[in-house]
């Protein structure tokens, strides 16, 4: 019986910070609501400019028409035999491609949110091999195109440059056979020597130069036998993605350079391009995105992760000033430095939308401390007391903020530093007789 104050006690602060995962929990969800306005902000400018962008091709396409004879039954149950006209096509992917470019970023604002953009300047070269079409019964070959994939085209700027064989052409609108996987544009080439049988020779080698507009992110699909892909940007945070990674690449605070070099022998998106323009599944791309280093919303939701191990930390030092330097703490008190801990983590949620992050994390750390160090002068009768306490909260965060900038390590230290605060509470009460201060409690 004598140390049933002291499990009533230890129950009350248990129930205590039960009740504190309310208002961290519910600073969660404002970082979540912060970060779906984020993206309905990324949205917008996608709608109004252009959204994340794609190239695929170009590639040669050669239409035909084929008259079959089918059998078929009509309505009164007769079977009989119907010409029937089939539409298709042969595509053809490059020999060689090349794509270059440079990727000018800039930023748009909604409100207070900050959406990267760019422009590309591309240049892309192609080189295709003939075009052998055979004689089929019924069958005649029509108009040979070049089909270019472009995932959004409000984002071309101005006219884009078509030479082909050393020769200006046209470009219309609509990629044709690609529509169904891709927007896009295409260029017809000159007509067939014979429609019945022969090779397309027209178009085997297209030089392209054109400005894409787009938002966050591009990818180009390898469609060639042999694709070589360069891009260069002076955003200094590129994340790259995709089905193949840049064997080459160089980020620094300038910007980044980046090359790849992907062969049809290691990659399927040639089949799978087949495959989506029948309504296949996705195609293999590589990808770069321009991101931002310090998203502040994920920085702040890792942060409240952190937020139930200050409010133990603080209790259990309360509980221990209270247990051993027997000091009266009401559970008010612990309840009102438990939510001023909670605040820090939506000062910080504030302030990051508005100034750097790790100014944000000062200026919320400062303040909290400053808080609580005021208050706890008088909680526990001693100046020195509270600046014990706020000098193990200042550590605390100087602590936490190290997790947040070391997310490879954040798993170490954290673990470590459990440790050592279990090692240290161990420390201070390894002599402390806890039924004598259980009967001692007031």
């Amino acid at each position: 019986m004598k140390s049933l104050k002291l499990l009533l006690r230890l129950a009350v602060v248990g129930g205590l910070i039960l009740l504190l995962l309310i208002p961290l929990a519910m600073i969660r969800g404002t970082i979540a609501e912060r970060e779906r306005y984020r993206d309905q902000a990324q949205s917008r400018v996608a709608q109004s400019r252009a959204g994340e962008q794609s190239l695929v091709g170009p590639v040669r396409v050669l239409p035909w028409t084929q008259h079959r004879e089918v059998e078929v039954t009509d309505p009164r149950g007769m079977r009989k035999t119907e010409l029937q006209l089939e539409h298709g096509y042969e595509l053809q992917m490059p020999r060689r491609l090349k794509v270059d470019g440079q990727l000018r970023p800039d930023e748009r604002r909604v409100g207070q949110f900050r959406v990267p953009v760019y422009s590309w300047q591309a240049k892309v070269q192609a080189e295709f091999d003939d075009l052998p079409y055979r004689a089929e019964a019924g069958r005649v070959y029509g108009q040979p195109y070049l089909a270019i994939g472009i995932a959004d085209v409000r984002g071309l700027v101005g006219t884009p440059n078509l030479r082909v064989d050393g020769q200006a052409l046209q470009l219309e609108p609509g990629s044709l056979a690609l529509e169904r996987a891709y927007k896009g544009l295409h260029a017809n080439l000159g007509a067939l020597d014979n429609e019945y049988e022969g090779a397309l020779a027209g178009g085997r080698k297209v030089e392209l130069e054109f400005v894409l507009d787009g938002t966050r992110s591009l990818a180009v699909v390898p469609v060639g036998d042999d694709t070589r892909v360069a891009l260069d940007s002076s955003w200094p945070h590129p994340q790259f993605g995709g089905s193949f990674l840049p064997y080459e690449r160089q980020v620094d605070g300038s910007g980044f350079k980046a090359e790849w070099a992907v062969s049809s022998l290691a990659s399927a998106a040639q089949s799978q391009l087949r495959a989506a323009l029948k309504g296949g599944s996705a195609v293999e791309r590589l990808q770069v995105s321009l991101v931002d280093p310090v998203d502040v919303y994920t920085q702040a939701n890792r942060a409240t992760k952190y937020g139930l191990l200050f409010v133990v930390l603080t209790f259990v030092g309360f509980a221990l000033f209270e247990l051993i330097k027997q000091l009266r703490i009401h559970p008010l008190q612990y309840l009102l430095v438990g939510l001023a801990l909670a605040l820090f983590f939506l000062l910080l949620l504030s302030l990051s939308e508005h100034i750097a992050f790790w100014q944000a994390y000062v200026v919320s750390a400062l303040a909290c401390i400053g808080l609580q160090g005021f208050y706890l002068a008088g909680v526990l009768h001693s100046r020195r007391r509270a600046a014990g306490f706020a000098t193990m909260l200042t550590a605390l965060y100087g602590v936490l903020y190290g997790l947040l900038v070391s997310e490879d390590n954040a798993l170490l230290m954290g673990s470590l530093l459990l440790f050592g605060i279990l090692a240290a509470i161990m420390w201070v009460t390894r002599k402390v007789d806890w039924y004598e201060i259980g009967s001692g409690l007031r």
